[in-house]
């Protein structure tokens, strides 16, 4: 009979320590999520290399677990292996290591071929400061608007870096929507490009950009990061990173340099912080009003920024003359979701006409709105630290 008591009573324990006996309808919702979020990484091939590292992390960060016992199983449990991994992304390590990467596979030729482009990737900033208000109206704090807002930009890295710095309360629930608005850039914005252009206007041809010097590209990083930092000092992490990166690719001699960061390097990182991102919501500290409620401000910063570059576009076409008129979708690639936004503008143009070919055109505001959200970033750091 004691033997009998004895298996019963460490059964039940080993019962305990199960995920069985801790879940809850929060971890079963998020392993939901998790799951969906795979799936629309590998079935629709939507950002799949974020989506498919931060589903899993989701999967990983919701396994319930009997917390509190000294098992260092969490992300949030200090010395666990995912809090040591989640270093990286609380000390804002990760984003500009990410943003070196992406300044070694960017080419700023469409940009320097036609500078005045520039401003579209400004204007789709205003979904940022849009955003920031509408978030203090709604009882956030100046800090935590801040964190919010800068989802508009649909750049995850700029967002994790700032909410480290000003909210790492809602850190999580701002990386993850950050991340999933990039990835639906081809479901949100189509529909608004054309809510807000005619047939028209959607179908006009621009004129081939100049050819770039190899000149202009070697100085362009240089001077790109003197004229940014000394604006926004706070964004020196990023735009550092960012212009190094562009640096070692147009250099043209220091090669292995530029391909170890735009290869090896940004595949680590990006597998360290979507696992870590997408572990972050766990479900015991995650799934709260507040994080709901970012997920709605994001969408509605991200949708403001699209319009807000397609709307200045056609603000631009009234001082220009007729042969030198935009194609006011490619103000939607203001966002810095690069290069989807800009594939989104080229897709729609070859829709209305075959003959019409945007992408290059559009990569300008769109690695525009790479400097630019981070150039926000660093001036809301400057104001709110």
């Amino acid at each position: 009979m004691e033997f009998i008591e004895q298996l019963f009573n460490g059964f039940w324990q080993f019962f305990q320590y199960t995920g069985f006996a801790n879940v809850t309808f929060g971890h079963i919702a998020m392993l939901i999520v998790g799951s969906f979020f795979i799936y629309l990484g590998i079935a629709k091939e939507y950002e799949p290399l974020l989506l498919v590292p931060i589903g899993f992390g989701i999967l990983v960060g919701n396994i319930p677990f009997f917390e509190g016992v000294g098992l260092q199983l969490g992300i949030y449990e200090e010395g666990s292996v995912l809090n040591l991994l989640y270093f990286g992304v609380l000390k804002g390590i990760y984003p500009p290591l990410i943003f070196l990467g992406i300044g070694a596979m960017t080419d700023f030729s469409a940009l320097l071929s036609n500078p005045k482009l520039m401003l579209l990737g400004a204007a789709a900033q205003l979904g940022i400061f849009f955003t920031y208000i509408t978030a203090i109206t709604l009882g956030f704090t100046s800090q935590q608007a801040a964190a919010i807002g800068i989802i508009g930009g649909a750049d995850g890295p700029t967002a994790i870096f700032l909410s480290s710095k000003l909210a790492p309360q809602l850190l999580g629930a701002i990386a993850i929507a950050a991340y999933s608005y990039m990835a639906l850039v081809p479901v949100i914005q189509p529909p608004i490009i054309k809510l807000l252009t005619t047939e028209k206007e959607r179908k006009i041809k621009m004129k081939p950009p100049r050819a770039v010097s190899k000149s202009e590209k070697v100085i362009f990083p240089i001077v790109g990061l003197l004229l940014t930092t000394f604006i926004s000092p706070g964004g020196l992490p990023l735009l550092g990173m960012l212009f190094f990166g562009n640096l070692l690719k147009e250099s043209g001699v220091t090669k292995r340099l530029a391909d170890t960061a735009s290869k090896p390097l940004i595949d680590i990182v990006t597998i360290l912080l979507g696992l870590t991102v997408g572990a972050s919501t766990q479900a015991t500290t995650f799934l709260t009003p507040a994080s709901i409620l970012i997920f709605v401000l994001g969408a509605i910063s991200f949708m403001i920024a699209t319009a807000g570059g397609v709307i200045f576009a056609k603000i631009m076409n009234i001082f220009l003359k007729d042969e030198d008129k935009l194609n006011p979708m490619i103000g939607a690639a203001g966002v810095s979701a690069v290069p989807d936004s800009a594939r989104v503008v080229q897709h729609l143009g070859i829709k209305e006409d075959p003959s019409n070919y945007l992408l290059m055109h559009a990569m300008a505001p769109n690695v525009s709105g790479v400097i630019g959200s981070a150039v926000a970033a660093g001036i809301l750091l400057s104001l709110l630290l």
